[in-house]
């Protein structure tokens, strides 16, 4: 059994994905799941259940259900009600640039973004909240001031954040026209057929686990993305590429890279954590799980983003060197590909 805890605004977040064992008797489904979910009321799982929160072999079931052998069981509980106060934090920021308007950070890689279940505190938002008083808010955005984007906890980078209510709504706009530019630089496995493309792939989530985002190449499923990316380096069993966003859906890039073949290095919940090309030797994968521990996260790194200041309307354009971890896997990398070739 797997489980999983994931809050987004209005989504669901706790999963759990069961698959019946070959010998399991007949059992009614909400007395199977009270053994196999710790601390659930049955309560809890017959609400679940009567709300369509509860699938066997992907189809949605009645109350009076009985569990079968080989059956694939998945469980998302829809997430408890929330605290909206935000308790500010004296957190250190790494602020790019700063003005009246605007406020451009430099995200530290697991850094969580906003305040969620399981992560009340700590974030970049309880710290923007501590050093800047009276940050504005969007419309159906609770929780999050300052905020018109987000990026990946373990995603380091550049994101921008709004000072009032004037530039968050002109920055919005240019996030909503797909006229932000965003750069990002990944390192993933193998090496792109194309030098340059675009990934033009619908994503959304998943059916069967909502933490992940599927490409879906059926126009009528999920939402228009769209990515384009060169290959800046390529080290053969790895390659450094960069991406631009021309849409800016959740994971996309992460969905999109293993979409055509190649997830970013180390990405847990896309496959990237598990040698993907290569030898089997025992030489090779100590390498690459050195390279695992150098880089403990999806090495993705949001380069730079630029816009239209909402006072000045001039672009002005940010950029991020590479955090330290990551430039030292791209160092570890090259150094093998050169030796291999002597």
């Amino acid at each position: 059994m797997s489980n999983n805890k994931e809050t987004t605004n209005g989504e669901l977040y706790e999963h759990h994905n069961i698959n019946v064992d070959k010998y399991q008797a007949l059992l009614r489904i909400d007395k199977f799941l009270i053994d196999k979910i710790p601390g659930t009321s049955r309560n809890k799982i017959q609400d679940g259940i009567q709300n369509g929160y509860v699938k066997v072999n992907d189809i949605i079931i009645k109350q009076n259900y009985k569990v079968k052998p080989f059956d694939r069981i998945s469980v998302s509980f829809p997430a408890p009600p929330r605290n909206e106060e935000i308790i500010p934090e004296k957190i250190n920021i790494n602020i790019t640039y700063e003005d009246d308007d605007v406020l451009v950070v430099n995200k530290k890689a697991g850094m969580v973004v906003h305040p969620s279940y399981n992560n009340w505190t700590g974030t970049l938002v309880n710290g923007l909240v501590y050093h800047f008083k009276n940050l504005p808010i969007m419309p159906n955005n609770d929780g999050r001031p300052g905020l018109v984007h987000r990026i990946d906890k373990d995603t380091s980078g550049l994101l921008v954040v709004a000072k009032n209510e004037k530039s968050m709504t002109l920055l919005a706009k240019q996030f909503f026209d797909h006229s932000i530019e965003r750069k990002y630089i990944a390192l993933v496995w193998g090496e792109p057929k194309n030098k340059q493309g675009t990934i033009d792939v619908n994503l959304g989530r998943s059916i069967k686990d909502r933490r992940v985002v599927c490409a879906y190449t059926e126009n009528d499923k999920g939402k228009k993305a769209i990515t384009h990316y060169k290959i800046l380096e390529s080290f053969y069993y790895v390659s450094i590429i960069e991406c631009q966003l021309e849409t800016g859906r959740t994971h996309q890039i992460r969905a999109h890279m293993k979409h055509i073949g190649h997830p970013i290095f180390n990405d847990k919940v896309y496959g990237g954590d598990k040698i993907l090309k290569g030898t089997v030797f025992s030489k090779y994968k100590k390498f690459v799980d050195n390279c695992f521990n150098i880089i403990p996260r999806q090495a993705l790194h949001a380069k730079s983003l630029g816009f239209i200041h909402p006072k000045s309307n001039k672009k002005i354009t940010f950029k991020s060197s590479l955090p330290k971890d990551f430039s030292d896997v791209i160092a570890k990398w090259k150094k093998y590909t050169e030796s291999q070739k002597d």
